[in-house]
């Protein structure tokens, strides 16, 4: 609802239009879609001559900010937005294949930049300046809530003040205040850790200067901490007259791993493996506020993990709060796992029990995570995008072919009249063997003899290296499989991408690898480059074995369709499994597993794998037949499942014998450890000459009474949908030899208290589950138990 930016103003469009009409500046007509939510009013377009209405039928260039619904889109036209597809992202494949269905021309914001290589179209520093003042908003209130007054307290939001002047005064008010009065001795020195040094980094140390301030390098840091031990007596009456800030950049985030070795960026990016995490060591001890504003990817170590933070916040360490301006959830900073709103912009993380709060009070740090902070200026914003933006506007509304726009603008031009521009080609070649699988030897070329793995790092996308590394490999008469891709959200970052690279002849192979490498060394600390180190190579065994032999080494794989809570041990457990059966550390003939784990969302499989070695995770939806029987054709389709046999699956079961697959379901917490456990007292009950005269389980999953606090009393460790529904399904049980049915409908009403007069301090109750009748069967016990009863245990009185 915050969203309120639009790409140009009215003055910007008054300007284009009293540019002399149409043969001048090509823009003669603007037409605006109405919208009551917008900075400017519709009134504001009129007066400066626009046309306020919803069809933009008559227009040839539709420009905005966001990308727009997909049925929005009209055919034969231009568009220009951040489209976020030029990586082949898949959450926006489905816009750009209804823009080349449309036969549209896309022009992409973020890839219009200057002579340098810097994007021109940005809003990075309004994102630091909005993430910055609401942080010192939120900071005035943690800190009352620990006991201290501070001059934070009296600003507000961004989005609070009329203008961002309005907002500066305002922060240069509460600076005077502390330059005149001070702050608690009892917090200081308040310490703000800046992560990164781009527009974002810019912007939020431009409001922290308006503050009474010293910054310091991160080898002062520990020098603070001597004035920050004498601070620990609360009754103290000393003042403190100024905050400190720090800039650290990734020499001072991680260390290499070979003591020997120097930091070298470069090798970093290229290589995260080699280093380790040192910001928790070196920074985090020292940091009131960490204000992060840098780029990372999941290859690199985070920042601050759940683990360090803990180990430091026992330490005595002063953090108080993050403002993670880069709303990475679950991302460098792993407990930052929720995004906010600017209407709640803050919430509390608890180190000490891993649980977030909406609150102020209590234990933890506050953190920060909105994710469309420039808005809260979307005056400024607004006059700074439009008047880059109307630079390009005629150029755009005029030109008929590509060859009539200027280079920076043909670059930004990822689809032209319903076809990919040549710059972009590599999209579709992306989209194609982009594969979410392990990197080799799992031999994803199964046609090819030999093969082998590359590595790709540099500034693959924005210098459109990947178009000449693909060439390179395809002209040759090789193939290649997109393994892994990660890719540079800014100008400034690198990217990286792992290919397995194959080919029926070793001396194809080898050529393909002289040519890439020979394309390496060209971009390659090339001193009349104006960007050193653009591309970087590395490249892995050839693996020169016949395919089958090949299938045959390899290890097993197993694949977890689904990404909730029971998922990550299972994962660990299976990836850990050679390390946990081998006879001896140097057993290499034990079978190594690989774990796929497969979720509609692609950041949930991956939340889940994060630090499991030999894991992977993928995008897929199980509808999708097509995707789902690649991922498991490449597995000897054994299946363990905690779902109940259904006919489907019982039909199954002389074709899985043929075949030699094992199937196993009923194999969770009930059904599955229900039955074992259950199986496990009548077996001993039989070998001791026994009979079963009566059969009853319960079980469920309860939460303590205290955390019971929503109306099923219930916490969800798979698809609420499910739980809900299978409380509506219908049951039958015998009870003293009489067969008992019960309608779904009057389930609930079936419900009888459980008597345990051990636990006074709440009341449980059951209800059949299901069919209790074919357990009698499989467990053997029909003919002598005249009761088979299998329910599921609930806090009284819960619908």
């Amino acid at each position: 609802m915050w969203e309120r930016r639009a790409p140009l103003t009215p003055s910007h469009c008054a300007r284009l239009m009293l540019g002399g009409g149409k043969r001048r500046t090509g823009v003669n007509r603007i037409i605006v879609q109405p919208s009551t939510k917008r900075i400017h009013h519709d009134a504001q377009y009129e007066d400066a001559g626009c046309e306020i209405s919803e069809d933009l039928s008559e227009c040839g260039l539709i420009i905005g900010i966001k990308q727009p619904k997909l049925e929005m889109i009209l055919p034969d036209r231009a568009y220009g937005f951040f489209s976020h597809t030029h990586k082949a992202q898949k959450e926006n494949m489905p816009l750009l294949d209804k823009i080349l269905e449309k036969r549209v021309s896309l022009f992409d914001y973020e890839l219009i930049a200057g002579d340098d290589g810097k994007r021109l179209l940005a809003f990075g520093k309004f994102a630091g300046r909005a993430g910055l003042i609401d942080f010192l908003h939120g900071l005035g209130q943690r800190y009352l809530s620990l006991g201290y007054s501070t001059p934070f307290l009296s600003l507000g939001q961004s989005h609070m003040y009329p203008s961002l002047a309005a907002a500066k005064a305002a922060v240069i008010a509460i600076g005077e205040e502390i330059a005149t009065f001070g702050l608690p001795f009892g917090i200081c020195p308040i310490v703000f850790i800046f992560t990164g040094t781009g527009n974002v980094s810019q912007g939020a140390q431009e409001i922290f200067k308006l503050l009474p301030h010293s910054f310091v390098d991160a080898e002062e840091l520990p020098d603070l901490s001597t004035a920050r031990s004498l601070s620990q007596h609360p009754q103290s009456r000393k003042r403190v007259f100024q905050l400190y800030g720090c800039v650290v950049s990734s020499r001072d985030m991680v260390t290499p791993k070979d003591p020997t070795r120097c930091f070298n960026k470069a090798d970093y990016y290229a290589h995260p493996e080699h280093y380790r995490p040192v910001f928790h060591e070196r920074i985090a001890p020292y940091a009131s506020a960490i204000v992060n504003c840098m780029y990372w990817e999941r290859r690199f170590p985070r920042l601050l993990s759940i683990d360090q933070l803990q180990r430091l916040m026992k330490n005595g360490c002063p953090l108080v709060g993050i403002s993670d301006i880069t709303c990475d959830i679950g991302g460098s900073i792993e407990f930052v796992n929720k995004s906010t709103s600017i209407e709640r912009p803050f919430f509390r993380y608890d180190p000490s029990t891993n649980s977030s709060y909406d609150d102020m009070e209590g234990n933890g740090v506050i953190c920060l995570a909105v994710d469309i902070l420039p808005t809260e200026f979307s005056k400024e914003a607004s006059q700074h995008f439009g008047d880059i933006l109307s630079k390009f506007v005629t150029k755009l509304a005029s030109a008929k072919e590509l060859l009539e726009l200027p280079s920076h603008l043909r670059k930004a031009c990822i689809a032209h009249a319903g076809r990919l521009a040549s710059l972009y080609e590599y999209i579709p070649r992306m989209r194609k063997t982009m594969i979410e699988l392990p990197p080799a030897p799992t031999n994803l070329l199964p046609d090819k003899k030999y093969n082998s793995l590359v590595s790709l790092s540099g500034h693959l996308f924005d210098k459109f290296l990947i178009n000449e590394a693909l060439d390179i490999i395809e002209t040759n008469g090789g193939s290649f499989h997109l393994v892994r891709c990660d890719v540079g959200q800014s100008i400034d970052d690198m990217s990286y991408s792992e290919l397995e690279v194959g080919a029926d002849d070793a001396a194809i192979l080898d050529k393909i690898i002289d040519s890439l490498t020979s394309l390496a060394n060209a971009h390659h600390g090339d001193p009349n480059a104006r960007r050193k180190n653009e591309l970087s190579l590395k490249i892995g065994k050839v693996n020169e074995c016949e395919t089958d032999d090949s299938m045959g080494k390899e290890g097993s794989k197993v694949l977890i369709l689904g990404a909730g809570r029971v998922c990550r041990p299972a994962a660990e457990f299976l990836a850990s499994y050679s390390n946990a059966f081998s006879s001896s550390a140097n057993d290499h003939d034990v079978d190594q597993i690989h774990v796929i784990v497969a979720s509609l969302y692609q950041k949930d499989a991956e939340e889940t794998i994060d630090g499991i070695k030999n894991a992977t995770a993928a995008q897929l939806n199980v509808a999708d037949i097509k995707n789902l029987s690649s991922l498991v054709s490449q597995l000897k389709k054994h299946l363990v499942t905690a779902s109940y046999v259904d006919d489907s699956m019982s039909k199954l079961n002389q074709a899985a014998e043929g075949a030699g697959v094992t199937i196993l379901c009923e194999m969770g917490l009930d059904p599955g450890i229900d039955h074992m456990m259950s199986m496990k007292m009548i077996d001993e009950a039989h070998a001791r000459k026994g009979k079963i005269k009566s059969f009853t389980s319960f079980c469920g999953g309860l939460p303590s009474p205290a955390s019971a606090n929503n109306p099923l009393a219930y916490k969800f460790s798979w698809s609420p949908a499910g739980a809900i529904s299978a409380g509506r399904n219908p049951a039958v049980y015998k009870f003293l030899g009489e067969i008992i049915n019960v309608d779904g409908d009057k389930l609930y009403e079936s419900a009888q208290r459980l008597r345990l007069p051990e636990l006074p301090a709440f009341a449980l109750e059951h209800l059949p589950n299901r069919n209790s009748l074919i357990y009698g069967d499989l467990y053997g016990i029909s003919k002598e138990a005249s009761t088979v009863y299998r329910a599921t245990l609930r806090y009284e009185g819960k619908c």
